[in-house]
């Protein structure tokens, strides 16, 4: 925890990622696991839908068996492996002349 909720409020409006999703434009790769102590999954759904209301462009991976970082090798090689599409899909490198 950071902060007093009522004394750091301004603070702590000012730093929450929620309430700046007006700024967001770009697509965003979130990732959750159900377990997290640090940021519970309702948290990272409300911002998912405040982008899609945007249009923002959003993928989300969720892991019912993960806290906060993963452990688990297969959810690991699945991460990777939708960070890697994510990032072919939406970084456009120009090409070599």
């Amino acid at each position: 925890m950071v902060g007093d909720p009522v004394k750091d409020s301004l603070l702590l409006a000012a730093a929450s990622p929620v309430l700046h999703a007006d700024k967001i434009k770009t697509p965003l790769f979130i990732v959750q696991g159900t377990n997290d102590p640090r940021v519970n999954k309702a948290e990272s759904d409300q911002m998912v839908e405040a982008l899609k209301k945007r249009g923002v462009e959003v993928e989300y991976m969720v892991k019912d068996d993960e806290g906060y970082g993963f452990f688990n090798q297969n959810n690991q090689y699945d991460f990777y492996k939708a960070m890697d599409t994510f990032l072919g899909k939406h970084l456009r490198l120009e090409e070599k002349k």
